[in-house]
């Protein structure tokens, strides 16, 4: 039986809860994993002096994949985001964030399906950024009216949105790739061009370029904007859809949304490196930590994901089944999965855990 070597974050709050739990249900798959357990955030802070030891970059590029619990940023460090720190790292340029309606999950819609590409390196999350008041920034406001006459009060912090040609083509190929490989019908851009015509607009217009080179997929766009009140209106009319950095992170959650929330969102971040990061997108929600609540939905769809991308294509299926089964029977499920959320029957993050590797018994791929 083939070995796949897996770096397992541990990360803080619940997130270490969420990552033993997983690791037992993806052992469960019979797939073999050789694991290596890394750690990141607030919890190793103390003894590391860093929220990201260079050990567990190390085994990430050892390993190539890694499944990553929810971790807290610290505060003051100079870290921005770990989770930022690690895409930069490994250059994981795509975030790819499925949301897909399961059955018993509350929610307003039914049918979702919606998959989102969103660039991970540039735009205003590229942390150009000058603090109001301080000599850099002061300098800049200068420069700026220097150049372009455009004038800035000097009481301003600023931030640079840098989008790039380079950029735009990978992340719309990669999303054109994942359509085609998928069987995927459309890719829509999202975009604010009717006004930053010179960053949104070339992400617009290199998108239709490289459209262009795909011509058995559909593609249009949409202005940022009116593309957060269709998803609300007709989320039916869209299939995947690629975005730079800020916009994909705000209508991702979203898409979350429309489909029950962060506790069922599974998430990928890759690049062309060969290394590839799986995580959940919800937070490490601290408050709960060691009660044995959380939902583990969204951290067992991203295993999901990961057996996909090592192309455990059969074990993939049936986990998702397992897990789709265990949400509609409605029983072995988290408090946040119950119809009402007080339901003294609601079991642990555990014992959901259970449910879903013996459900795994029963479902075929």
């Amino acid at each position: 039986m083939k070995r796949h070597p897996v770096t397992l974050i541990l990360g803080d709050g619940t997130g270490p809860e969420l990552a033993h739990v997983t690791k037992d249900v993806l052992d469960a798959t019979g797939v073999g994993f050789d694991w290596t357990v890394a750690h990141a955030g607030v919890d190793i802070m103390e003894s590391a002096g860093t929220p990201l030891p260079p050990e567990t970059l190390e085994a990430i590029k050892a390993t190539k994949t890694c499944i990553k619990a929810p971790i807290t940023t610290p505060v003051g460090t100079g870290f921005r985001s770990v989770n930022v720190a690690l895409r930069k790292e490994f250059d994981l340029y795509a975030c790819v964030r499925p949301c897909k309606t399961y059955q018993g999950v509350r929610s307003r819609y039914d049918n979702i399906d919606l998959v989102i590409f969103r660039e991970n390196t540039e735009d205003l999350y590229a942390g150009i950024e000058f603090e109001k008041g301080t000599e850099k920034a002061l300098k800049l406001i200068e420069y700026i009216k220097e150049l372009s006459g455009a004038k800035i009060r000097p009481d301003s912090g600023i931030s640079i949105k840098p989008i790039s040609v380079f950029g735009t083509e990978r992340i719309v190929r990669a999303a054109f790739e994942y359509a085609r490989k998928k069987g995927r019908k459309k890719v829509t851009a999202v975009h604010k061009s009717n006004i930053m015509k010179f960053s949104d607009g070339l992400f617009l217009s290199t998108a239709r370029a490289v459209a262009e080179q795909y011509k058995d997929i559909a593609f249009d766009d949409r202005i940022v904007d009116n593309m957060a009140m269709q998803l609300v209106q007709k989320p039916e009319d869209y299939d995947v859809i690629v975005l730079p950095n800020l916009y994909g992170d705000v209508l991702s959650d979203l898409c979350a949304g429309l489909i029950g929330g962060l506790g069922i969102a599974p998430g990928e971040n890759k690049g062309d490196g060969g290394i590839a990061i799986f995580e959940a997108t919800h937070g490490s929600a601290p408050k709960y930590k060691g009660l044995n609540k959380v939902n583990p939905t969204a951290m067992l769809l991203s295993g999901v994901l990961m057996l996909e991308h090592l192309g455990e294509q059969s074990a993939a299926t049936r986990l998702e089944k397992a897990i789709a089964h265990v949400i509609k029977e409605g029983r072995d499920v988290t408090y946040d999965l119950k119809a009402d959320r007080n339901d003294p029957t609601a079991v642990g993050t555990r014992e959901m855990g259970q449910a879903i590797i013996k459900a795994l018994g029963q479902v075929k791929a």
